[in-house]
């Protein structure tokens, strides 16, 4: 079992910005590709970012592209996505998942492990 635990979620006004951290426990962290999905009210889950396990490949959303960045500290067992220029269409439940498998994954199925989330909303 992995147990994911997301931080870093809030209130922020359009162009703003944060950073989302999720802490990884239970397994061997380097393991595990990482990727970050949203969930705003009233619509499906999507695919926001990846990244594999030694953090070389990274993939991201057309939405998010140059917008977001995902890396990660293996030492530290953490994943981040730092998100700039923030739009309140960004405004979601954020989710960390992990996955066992090679590359960085981008569809959901794909993924074993799930945080509970952490809400972004981005004001106008």
């Amino acid at each position: 079992q992995v147990q994911l635990v997301e931080s870093g979620g809030g209130l922020v006004q359009a162009g703003g910005s944060l950073r989302l951290s999720c802490a990884a426990s239970g397994r061997t962290f380097s393991n595990y590709a990482m990727g970050w999905f949203r969930q705003a009210p009233g619509k499906e889950r999507e695919f926001v970012a990846a990244i594999s396990r030694g953090g070389s490949i990274t993939r991201y959303a057309d939405s998010v592209k140059d917008r977001f960045t995902i890396s990660r500290d293996n030492a530290k067992n953490t994943v981040y996505l730092q998100m700039n220029s923030l739009k309140p269409e960004d405004t979601a439940v954020y989710y960390c998942a992990a996955d066992s498998h090679y590359g960085a994954p981008l569809k959901e199925n794909d993924y074993d492990y799930w945080g509970q989330g952490t809400q972004v909303t981005v004001s106008s």
